[in-house]
């Protein structure tokens, strides 16, 4: 973490409000479009807001084992899984014993004629409970034992949601922009 971040947090620690402003101010833009991920767009701002609220009260639980901005994004991405929770998005659980796992369930290639933001809008027309679990893994990179605890779903069901929110995907992507791989 740059020097100047280090001092700001230090701070920031001692409820230095204007070292909290520059914080909020370093990272307000990139904890939105996270909170964006997941909530529509005011939801966003106030899970964004209430994020960074949350990380002050609990500044001095921050260590230097993570940058602050891993720290600050898990912060966010949890009060966004909260307010999903709240809203009564049920995570169920799958009936494991009659799925067929695929031999390459690791495989998320595409053409690359298809374009991240083509796959990102494809993505937000997964059921609720397939786009939250691809989310966390795919692009905030947890893996199926944080995703459970963070969704409090068994390990097994993340797994049968990331598999079939991804062929939901690719059956998608395959439909609509004809590049999808089998």
């Amino acid at each position: 973490m740059p020097k100047t971040q280090t001092i700001l947090i230090q701070r920031c620690k001692k409820g230095d409000d204007k070292a909290m402003m520059q914080i909020y101010d370093l990272y307000c833009e990139a904890m939105y479009r996270i909170a964006c991920r997941y909530l529509n767009d005011e939801d966003a701002k106030d899970a964004m807001q209430e994020s960074f609220i949350k990380a002050f009260h609990k500044i001095d639980h921050f260590t230097e084992n993570f940058t602050f901005g891993v720290w600050l994004k898990r912060i966010v991405i949890n009060h966004c899984i909260d307010e999903l929770k709240k809203k009564r998005l049920l995570f169920e659980d799958s009936d494991v014993y009659n799925l067929t796992m695929e031999t390459d369930a690791n495989n998320w290639d595409f053409d690359a004629e298809i374009t991240k933001q083509q796959i990102l809008d494809a993505i937000e027309k997964l059921p609720s409970k397939y786009k939250i679990v691809v989310k966390l893994y795919l692009i905030e990179g947890y893996d199926h034992k944080e995703i459970s605890g963070i969704l409090e779903i068994p390990v097994q069901t993340s797994r049968t949601h990331l598999r079939r929110g991804r062929l939901q995907l690719r059956d998608f992507l395959k439909t609509h922009y004809n590049e999808a791989r089998y």
